[in-house]
């Protein structure tokens, strides 16, 4: 029994192979059959699962090739973004962003659109310069950005292939403090979200969606040398020196205004540790930055019935990106997610009243993690849908890489 990190959801396909060579994976290919490409297990819903073969990435060699002239990084696919960040830090460079957890890999997480936070900061797809990929005709081929399918290709869902490396975009190193600030109000918040999203390279909002306060508040600053400071202040919150990231335990990074590189700042959880809580569903929502303040309001009215499912919800932002299926494409972004208790039931009901008062936004869902959006829904909010479909048929015409989920989407077209 094979089931995603969190135990949440259990994988239907009657086949699991890990590939340890590209090789591999190119024989796997040459068998009949659909494959999908299955990663750290991040995704929270039947995305990744297939009637054929799942193909297991994270065993394919973890050769890192650095070219510090083009500012690049050259990775398999399965490697996690935290063991790929100590080795760019051992050689001086960095990524731009991380996520919150730096267990997820790179292949799926760029697949799916998955971001970490800061109004300048596009999700980690966008960082994304060149992707390997094996075919449905069992080849290596090599798409570049720049490359006519490349804005489709790159969060592709694994919809047209199976991706065994990822070129990304690096920066030199640099230096981070973490510091939460408490009893911000909600009013304050929505009059000037920009004050609070802002405040910092990277800030994330934990909210319970209780009435008054929208929740602690952690802004990550870059430091251009370890004595700079941090506002006293943001809007009617104060700066809370004691105050841990997400209340501290043993599996979060280091808060307190302690300056350390950006690769134990960046992410909220530590690598060597189990990430995030566990046994938990998890839902995302990205709108448009213009919206937030109305969009949040909405979703704070239903709060009573939130409460009860969830554990936190987390806001983040994303600058917008020209990927035709990331949820930022085109859109500054606010990102709203919950992680909720395992309650499926309760989270389960709880996401229609969500989703209906977010559509006026025109809110996008991440796509691996739990929504109850369909087709019609899908082609509402994503403008390139129809056009990432018709490259994914072209270079899978037989639907090897399709599976119920792309279908239910109208990712790719059922057969």
């Amino acid at each position: 029994m094979t089931r995603n990190w969190a135990g949440t959801y259990e994988y239907t396909a009657p086949r699991i192979v890990t590939a340890n060579s590209v090789d591999d994976v190119r024989r796997i290919l040459g068998e009949p059959g659909r494959v999908r490409a299955l990663g750290t297990r991040h995704s929270f819903t039947d995305l990744p699962d297939t009637t054929g073969t799942l193909v297991d990435v994270t065993g394919l060699a973890a050769d890192f090739v650095l070219d510090e002239d083009d500012r690049t990084v050259t990775v398999a696919a399965g490697i996690r973004y935290g063991e790929l960040a100590v080795w760019l830090e051992e050689r001086g460079w960095a990524l731009k962003n991380m996520g919150s957890l730096p267990h997820i890999n790179v292949g799926g997480a760029t697949a799916t659109g998955t971001h970490g936070s800061g109004d300048t900061n596009p999700v980690l797809s966008a960082s994304v310069r060149a992707l390997r990929y094996v075919g449905a005709d069992a080849e290596v081929h090599e798409i570049r950005r720049g490359d006519a399918d490349f804005d489709a290709l790159v969060v592709g869902l694994g919809a047209y292939g199976i991706t065994v490396a990822v070129t990304l975009d690096i920066q030199p190193s640099f230096r981070l403090r973490q510091d939460v600030y408490t009893g911000i109000s909600w009013d304050a918040a929505l009059a000037d979200l920009d004050a609070v999203t802002g405040a910092g390279y990277s800030v994330s909002v934990f909210s319970r969606w209780e009435p008054e306060s929208i929740g602690p508040v952690l802004v990550k600053t870059h430091l251009e040398s370890d004595d700079g400071g941090v506002p006293d202040a943001i809007l009617d919150g104060v700066h809370a020196p004691g105050e841990a990231p997400l209340g501290g335990g043993d599996n979060i990074t280091e808060g307190g205004g302690v300056p350390g590189p950006w690769m134990l700042r960046l992410p909220h959880f530590r690598l060597d540790a189990q990430p995030s809580f566990g046994d938990e569903i998890q839902t995302e929502y990205f709108v448009e930055r213009r919206h937030a303040p109305d969009a949040l309001r909405a979703v704070q009215a239903l709060g009573d019935g939130i409460r009860p499912h969830l554990i936190v919800t987390e806001l983040r932002t994303a600058a917008a990106d020209e990927l035709w299926l990331s949820a930022a494409y085109q859109r500054d972004s606010v990102i709203i997610h919950f992680t909720w208790a395992n309650h499926p039931d309760g989270v389960w009901a709880m996401l229609p009243p969500i989703e209906q008062a977010l559509a006026p936004f025109e809110a996008r869902p991440h796509w691996g993690k739990v929504h109850r959006f369909d087709r019609a829904a899908i082609e509402r909010v994503h403008p390139r849908l129809a056009d990432a479909r018709a490259v994914f048929e072209r270079l899978d015409p037989e639907g090897r890489f399709a599976n119920d989920h792309l279908v239910r989407l109208g990712v790719r077209e059922d057969r």
